[in-house]
């Protein structure tokens, strides 16, 4: 039976975005299934893990960010804009698309239609909190954006990214993005490494 990595983002996430290739090849080499959770940090697991959305937390802890992320863009060479125009832009209808793909279509599906709504807002300077620009993202997955959109407006989804949001937090997982093998949790990008030898050992 394949290994499962059960992939929690925000689709806000710079950290997401710089780990995004990675973790797919990883996956895809070790045969793993990965499985995207777009959960609401803000609204369900920040508010009972501790965690601060950006504009609360310290100035040094927001400059320390910035530090950190101009590192990792020229470490990856991954073009990332640090001050993206869009951001954060409101992601639960872009949530609720990823979820709707994930149950009806494929965990594969899924991970493209986030990744590529992460590199439009972090590389391309679009606006995936607008419906329109981001049925033009869910086109360039191949995906039917009319069909998507009409399906992501169910209450169906809203529900399930709240229970999903609720899971994952009485799982252990406090931010984005974490990968999760089993009982295993590997906050952040930098700690890709250590979920390709988790991977590795099994």
């Amino acid at each position: 039976m394949a290994a499962q990595i059960d992939y929690y983002i925000s689709l806000n996430s710079p950290w997401t975005h710089l780990g995004a290739a990675r973790i797919e090849a990883i996956a895809r080499d070790a045969g793993a299934v990965l499985r995207p959770y777009p959960v609401d940090l803000r609204e369900v697991i920040f508010p009972a893990s501790g965690g601060l959305p950006l504009p609360k937390r310290s100035p040094q802890r927001q400059a320390y960010r910035m530090a950190e992320l101009r590192r990792w863009r020229s470490f990856l060479d991954i073009p990332i804009d640090l001050d993206p125009t869009h951001f954060p832009f409101d992601e639960t209808l872009a949530a609720q698309c990823v979820i709707a793909v994930r149950e009806l279509k494929s965990e594969a599906q899924a991970v493209a239609l986030a990744h590529r709504v992460l590199k439009a807002l972090w590389e391309e300077g679009r606006n995936p909190g607008d419906r329109d620009e981001l049925a033009a993202l869910i086109a360039e997955v191949r995906l039917d954006p009319a069909w998507l959109l009409k399906e992501a407006d169910r209450d169906e989804w809203v529900r399930q990214r709240r229970e999903d949001s609720e899971a994952a937090l009485a799982r252990g997982v406090f931010g984005a993005p974490s990968y999760v093998v089993e009982d295993e949790i590997f906050w952040g990008q930098d700690r890709l490494d250590f979920v390709k030898r988790e991977l590795a050992g099994r």
